[in-house]
């Protein structure tokens, strides 16, 4: 049926009347129209369009409503990587004076050169979301994720009635959002208490419901939750020859419609950016919404692209946290969690406390070190903090409410073996973690290791990643590596039955587990996941011991012989092998793949602008796993070792760096960090890593 030119003008007319209600409503907070008036109106454009189906468009205001379920959210690739800003820990006014003094540095200005401008922001405490508009209309919503892949939440996002379907004014082909979905204060009460009167489920603080609520599979549910948003800057641009200064690009986004947070400015040098801290420290309890901390930005376009990225952190921005929120509350007992590299980690069990607007019953103690340090016992009235707002953490006793002498927590004493598999806990002399040396047999570390076995540096399993992973192992299918290989266990039916596998994809994951079977000597010691045994040592073991049984049967004395393998390094190896677990475990791989009575010893590269130099890596880098370091040095000739000695060319220090750091500055052996890793090795002419040896055989 042919629609009327006046029913045409009729819908067009209503939603740009909704629209226009809907913008002072909810972004300017100043009604136009009551109630009433615009259930009115939303009806018979809802009739109107029920009638005409050929009337519905995308930025229809009853598209807020929700619609079918989805069975998942799909992935989104980021055209421009949604990247994390670096935060300040200094809380401060240093904080503010530390971000200019580094961007001053970068930007090349003297004591004499002018101030530099500034937009302060405030940092809001929700979820970030990016928002594409293609010609005005909102097109694609999706979640940060890690960055550069995040979950489409189109249909959720519709439903915030912050969020404009259509732009105001001339907008660009492609104008993609950042900004941030939060919920206020006050509405989350309102939403907690009719999820209590309804018997559903009790979020603990706004930014958790806020997630929650955009994470639907059930955008009808998302309609339902009270939700806003602030757009805080851009990802990809097209066609829009956009302002000169980040100001001036928060202006432009609100006068296309979006909402943008009032509490900003436009500031020169580092004083005004500690005012601006300051100012919003005093108004933080008054704000309608949850904030934990503020944002800094260099004004000028034109210096940010100078300025550019450091680790996927721009130079131009960081957050300028404020102190995390502390109470007191008593100290009952301290269990352990271990982690999935086998680290026991300290867990403080506390008289249930409300912090930072959670009840906090747990918190982290992080190490044996710690714990001595603060000197923290049993019973204790303890300062409990959520640093960065977020993770609970014992800050330290408080010594003049102790009562008598009271015990003194002793890991070790009190968990000789790991809880989760029974095997032995230990703790290098100079290092600060326990570990359970059931690296192949241990629950919770089961995940990692069968990751780690089946990377591409170890048996190469190619098509079992961590989503495959993760469901063998929560069904009980697999428990150890050696479980891969029985074929009652994993099967091509097995892993047809997993969710996003098929029986195409099951029968190529299980040509891949076969042909791993024949691997090498090196590769397979590595892949055991011997604690700080990298690919380098573990080609310098296959080489010197030319077969499994001898390296098995091998004490200390006899590992300190290998070229590198220095005393931290001997021990990890035979406290492994020492552990009846990792042996069974062992003996299991050997019966299912094929070995060498020898390994032939291979030719070993020394050419390379790095040849003689030995490295040893710490902590976490920013953007490199540590495989993927060593295996950029070892291109280049140098050697990676798993410890420090006198003969260690440089350490390349992350994030969490520990006592090798420590021994290295003691040494004065030189230190680097990624970007120091990375211009040594653009110094230098790289080559291809050398062979890990001949393939084993029957």
């Amino acid at each position: 049926m042919t629609v009327s030119q006046e029913t045409r003008a009729r819908a067009a007319a209503l939603r740009a009347e909704l629209e226009r209600h809907e913008h002072a409503y909810y972004v300017l907070d100043a009604p136009t129209v009551p109630d009433a008036e615009y259930d009115r109106l939303f009806r018979e454009l809802q009739d109107l369009e029920a009638a005409h189906p050929e009337l519905l468009t995308p930025d229809s205001p009853t598209q807020r409503v929700g619609g079918q379920p989805s069975s998942e959210l799909a992935p989104v690739a980021h055209v421009v990587p949604m990247l994390s800003i670096r935060t300040e820990t200094d809380t401060t006014d240093q904080g503010a004076l530390n971000f200019d003094q580094r961007v001053r540095r970068a930007l090349g200005l003297d004591e004499q050169a002018a101030p530099v401008a500034y937009a302060a922001e405030l940092k809001f405490d929700g979820l970030a979301i990016s928002l594409r508009y293609e010609n005005g209309v909102l097109v694609q919503a999706a979640t940060r994720g890690d960055g550069s892949t995040g979950e489409d939440v189109t249909r959720n996002v519709r439903t915030v009635r912050q969020i404009p379907l259509r732009l105001k004014g001339d907008a660009p082909p492609v104008l993609e959002v950042r900004g941030e979905i939060y919920m206020r204060r006050d509405e989350f009460e309102r939403f907690n208490a009719r999820q209590e009167a309804a018997e559903q489920k009790i979020f603990v603080n706004p930014r958790n419901a806020a997630a929650g609520s955009l994470r639907q599979l059930d955008p009808s549910i998302t309609a339902q939750r009270p939700l806003s948003f602030f757009a805080y800057g851009l990802g990809d641009v097209q066609g829009w020859a956009q302002p000169d200064t980040h100001s001036g690009v928060l202006d432009a986004l609100a006068a296309f419609g979006l909402p943008v947070c009032e509490h900003r400015a436009r500031v020169e040098g580092p004083e005004a950016l500690a005012r601006f801290h300051t100012e919003m420290a005093a108004q933080r309890e008054r704000l309608p919404f949850d904030i934990d901390g503020v944002v800094y930005k260099v004004d000028s376009i034109a210096r940010q692209l100078e300025l550019g990225f450091v680790s996927r952190e721009p130079r131009w921005a960081v957050a300028h946290k404020y102190p995390a929120q502390e109470v007191a509350t008593r100290l009952i007992g301290i269990d352990v969690q271990v982690g999935r590299t086998g680290a026991l980690t300290p867990v403080a069990r506390l008289e249930p406390v409300f912090v930072g607007g959670v009840t906090v019953t747990n918190a982290t103690l992080h190490n044996q070190g710690e714990i001595d340090r603060k000197d923290v016992r049993l019973g204790d009235w303890v300062i409990v903090r959520r640093a960065g707002d977020v993770i609970p953490e014992v800050v330290g006793p408080i010594v003049e409410r102790r009562e008598g002498e009271l015990e003194r927590f002793d890991l070790l004493k009190s968990y000789p073996t790991c809880p989760e598999c029974g095997s032995h806990v230990v703790r290098g002399e100079d290092e600060a973690v326990a570990r359970c040396t059931g690296g192949l047999f241990c629950p919770a570390q089961c995940k990692q290791a069968l990751l780690h076995f089946a990377g591409r540096r170890a048996v190469d399993i190619d098509g079992l990643g961590e989503q495959i992973v993760n469901q063998l192992v929560e069904a009980g299918i697999v428990k150890t590596p050696a479980d891969l290989y029985d074929a009652s266990r994993v099967n091509a039916e097995v892993l047809a039955g997993l969710e996003r596998m098929g029986e195409k994809s099951a029968a190529n994951l299980m040509q891949a587990i076969d042909a791993s079977r024949e691997t090498t000597l090196a590769r397979f010691i590595f892949a055991l996941g011997i604690r700080n045994v990298g690919e380098t040592t573990a080609k310098d073991l296959a080489r010197h011991f030319g077969g499994i049984e001898a390296l098995l049967a091998a004490d200390e004395a006899a590992l300190l012989v290998v070229p590198d393998v220095g005393p931290v390094v001997a021990r990890c190896i035979a406290e492994f092998f020492a552990e009846a677990h990792n042996r069974d475990v062992i003996a299991a791989l050997r019966r299912e793949m094929r070995w060498p009575e020898t390994e032939p010893a291979p030719s070993r590269p020394t050419e390379g602008g790095l040849a003689g130099k030995t490295f040893v890596l710490t902590g976490t880098l920013p953007s490199l796993r540590r495989d993927e370091a060593a295996a950029m040095i070892e291109a280049a000739g140098g050697k990676v070792s798993g410890s420090v000695s006198k003969k260690t060319s440089y350490v390349v220090a992350g994030a969490d760096a520990g006592s090798k750091l420590e021994k290295a500055q003691q040494l004065g052996v030189i230190i680097l960090d990624e970007d120091a890793l990375r211009a040594l090795l653009a110094s230098v002419e790289p080559e291809q890593p050398g062979d890990q040896g001949q393939l084993f055989r029957e």
